[in-house]
């Protein structure tokens, strides 16, 4: 075969411009924002974010869409199924069901969220103190949390009752006295692996206090699993909300949860099923809602998932 010369000064050296090498190409984003855009393309948590925004929505302005109050009674007109003036029926006092879903909606995602605030609180500072301590300060707070954990959630609530009033303010503190355990053991393992970091060594050497570096530096870096439990949490509640009050020992008449409202229907799915079909759909579509915005905001919120 024959071989072909190629002349040298074919041969040039390709230009290299440093400045182009070095440049970033990528836009310089925060973590929050990153966490937004992988967030929106998660289809699955945006149909979910957008449910939840819809049900807040017409729990606000759903009660005045038609001129029925939640607690009118007609009695002449009980147990009419949906139509026209009636949108989702009525139960056996003849009240506007349409009118009552969207009233119990408020009870419901108001209890769902002020739970969820209180128990992410609580549980985050209580476990912060217990994983940055460790030692003896951290056995005995994980005991305590585990002879919590001991006791039967039903307990807590009758116990409750007998103390004070049954009603709204006793469910919300019954729930917020349980669902705090699980965020303070969350917290505890991850405070426990970054206080180890070299960011925490810094603080301590500038002279931080205890408190300055657990609020301005652990639990800042504890936010991602935080809001992922908030967002499962505020569905536990109001699963427990309506299981308590198809117990009888919810929210006090005339006031209506999901939970109230499925127990009325419950009672007549034979003749009028569209009295449970209501209450029970909306709590089933909140909770599927929540949990696919909270598995997004797990990935979206998990730096192992940047690309």
């Amino acid at each position: 075969m024959k071989e072909t010369n190629i002349p040298a000064e074919l041969f040039q050296p390709a230009e290299q411009d440093l400045d182009k090498l070095e440049a970033i190409v990528r836009p310089s984003m925060s973590y929050w924002a990153d966490a937004w855009r992988r967030l929106k393309q998660n289809r699955a948590a945006l149909v979910g974010l957008v449910i939840i925004s819809l049900l807040v929505v017409m729990a606000i302005i759903g009660p005045y869409l038609n001129e029925w109050s939640y607690s009118d009674q007609v009695l002449s007109e009980a147990n009419q199924p949906p139509s026209s003036k009636y949108w989702f029926g009525t139960d056996a006092l003849g009240r506007d069901l349409f009118t009552r879903v969207w009233h119990g909606a408020r009870i419901s995602l108001l209890i769902g969220f002020v739970t969820s605030i209180t128990s992410i609180t609580i549980g985050t500072i209580y476990g912060s103190i217990s994983g940055f301590f460790g030692g003896k300060v951290d056995e005995i707070m994980m005991r305590i949390v585990e002879i919590f954990y001991g006791i039967p959630f039903l307990l807590y609530v009758i116990l409750l009752m007998l103390v004070m009033e049954p009603g709204l303010k006793t469910i919300i503190i019954a729930l917020g006295a349980v669902y705090w355990l699980s965020t303070a053991r969350i917290v505890r393992g991850q405070v426990l692996k970054l206080k180890e970091e070299e960011f925490v060594l810094a603080a301590r050497t500038l002279g931080a206090s205890t408190s300055r570096i657990i609020l301005r530096h652990l639990i800042p870096n504890t936010m991602g699993p935080i809001i992922v439990m908030m967002t499962l949490t505020i569905p536990e509640a109001i699963f427990s909300e309506a299981f308590l009050s198809f117990l009888g020992l919810g929210v006090s008449v005339p006031k209506a949860s999901w939970g109230y409202l499925a127990n009325d229907g419950i009672k007549a799915i034979r003749s009028y099923p569209w009295q449970l079909f209501f209450p029970a759909f909306f709590i089933s579509l909140t909770m599927l809602a929540f949990n696919l915005l909270g598995d997004g905001l797990r990935d979206a919120l998990d730096p192992r998932m940047r690309k």
